[in-house]
């Protein structure tokens, strides 16, 4: 069964061993996905861990269009963080990567593990500052009230 090509934006972030080196393999490890293209990243950009423990991340966000199904590509995103040593000791532990999905085209979806758009995308400096860079229309002018006090650095 062919699907419709959907664009998704993925939050990419890591603050533990070389950040931005983990999120250059992750955007190699997207750019191989089977059906998938058209990869697109924002600027990297550094930011305090937020609701987050250890040293400062490296964030960014990427776009793609693709022809698997939420849960599909989900899962693809929880293989590439595994093959980057990603590791969950604790609620909030540093990472070696952490790739969220931010929006699945327009869908809203809410299955367990599974919610887009994300919850908390709005909250957060280091998802509306790369994802401006990309889709900039998708973000209100309200939105930037929210996330003025938090620190964020393009690279």
């Amino acid at each position: 069964m062919v699907r419709d090509w959907v664009r998704v934006f993925i939050g990419m972030g890591a603050n533990a061993g070389e950040p931005s080196s983990q999120l250059q393999l992750a955007l190699a490890a997207l750019q191989e996905l089977p059906l998938s293209k058209g990869l697109r990243c924002s600027r990297f950009y550094r930011s305090a861990p937020w609701q987050a423990e250890g040293p400062d991340f490296i964030n960014a966000v990427a776009q793609l269009d693709t022809q698997f199904c939420a849960p599909e590509f989900l899962k693809q995103l929880q293989n590439i963080e595994q093959s980057a040593g990603r590791t969950r000791p604790y609620h909030h532990a540093p990472r070696t990567l952490d790739l969220d999905l931010i929006f699945f085209g327009q869908a809203c979806i809410d299955s367990g593990p599974l919610v887009v758009p994300h919850p908390r995308w709005r909250e957060r400096a280091f998802v509306l500052h790369p994802l401006a860079d990309l889709a900039p229309e998708r973000i209100h002018a309200s939105d930037w009230h929210s996330v003025a006090s938090q620190v964020i650095q393009a690279l």
